[in-house]
């Protein structure tokens, strides 16, 4: 029929078909062009492993529920389940399987011992650092992998999980359900505060503003499709004017986790320059860590690599308790 005349005849132009793919930029490296261009202005030495990493199998990576065991007791379980794996280099908490393996296969997941979460993402609750006592705001939240992280770390803290999607909140309740672990859910708007905020101020906040996601490419391949090169600045207008928004709901003294899943540096370390330049009683410390790179303020992780990570990139902006003059 119809499909095998389409083979054969592409079987007979084969290799003139893949030679004319391979001469175009958009081809050889199967993304657009707009964004093969931004990769590279961006990161001009190290593109090409950017593009390569996003073509490739991600990674499973869990993340142990430290409240039901330790991590070693996990790798114990898993050993005996027969499922290969090894501790993560950066997150306390993290296992990286050597083969995918459906989440029925783990060892005690419906009964909340390990969630899947890329290591990356697993850095959040440790930059965080929330304490006993303290409130924590965890904005844009949902599907709930960090919210359930920072819980999972933090005794005695009261937590609020806000979403604009009521949809993917469910998916934070479902996964809070499983791993045992309370907070307040509320959907709002986080360009709007005073719809959901109680006026009482937090002395951490996650923000993991919306953005490009080109560091989750190899996990969202449709990504390449759907994005185009005006989303850019809306996104960036987006995240500016929640940076806005959520900044008076800090406590002097505490601290906002800026968070993304790109590696543009529009979205990131020019996004958070943007803001401390606007803001007096905001301050941008340096992240002294062993993973990603320092980019002045905050650090970039790019995909793949050593670690094989996602692409994330994190600042800790700090209020300071008196404004400066």
């Amino acid at each position: 029929g119809l499909v095998n005349a389409v083979l054969r005849n592409f079987q007979r132009q084969a290799e003139e078909l893949l030679a004319a793919a391979d001469a175009s930029e958009p081809g050889r490296w199967a993304h657009p062009q707009w964004l093969i261009d931004s990769v590279r202005t961006a990161w001009p030495d190290d593109w090409q492993q950017i593009l390569t990493a996003n073509n490739e199998r991600a990674p499973m990576t869990l993340r142990v529920n430290a409240r039901r065991q330790s991590r070693a007791d996990y790798l114990r379980r898993l050993e005996q389940a027969g499922i290969a794996a090894e501790a993560t280099t950066h997150s306390d908490c993290g296992i990286r399987l050597r083969s995918p393996c459906d989440v029925t296969q783990l060892p005690g997941f419906s009964e909340g011992a390990v969630s899947v979460q890329d290591e990356a993402a697993q850095l959040a609750a440790q930059l965080l650092d929330a304490r006993p006592g303290q409130r924590v705001l965890d904005v844009c939240a949902a599907p709930g992998g960090k919210t359930a992280h920072i819980l999972e770390g933090s005794d005695d803290i009261e937590l609020l999980a806000v979403d604009i999607e009521a949809r993917r909140l469910e998916r934070l309740t479902d996964n809070l359900q499983r791993l045992g672990l309370r907070a307040e859910v509320r959907s709002g708007d986080a360009r709007r505060p005073d719809d959901w905020w109680d006026g009482r101020p937090f002395e951490r906040i996650l923000l993991d503003v919306p953005c490009s996601a080109s560091g989750v490419i190899r996990r969202h391949p449709d990504i390449k499709l759907l994005r185009r090169p005006g989303d850019i600045e809306t996104l960036l207008e987006l995240q500016g004017e929640i940076l806005r928004a959520i900044w008076p709901l800090l406590a002097p003294g505490g601290m906002l986790l800026y968070a993304t899943c790109s590696v543009l540096p529009p979205e990131n370390e020019q996004r958070v320059t943007a803001f401390l330049a606007e803001r007096p009683d905001a301050e941008g410390r340096p992240l002294a860590a062993g993973w990603g790179r320092g980019s002045g303020i905050g650090r970039q992780i790019l995909p793949g690599g050593m670690a094989q990570m996602d692409g994330f990139y994190y600042a800790c902006l700090h209020k300071r308790a008196t404004a400066q003059p």
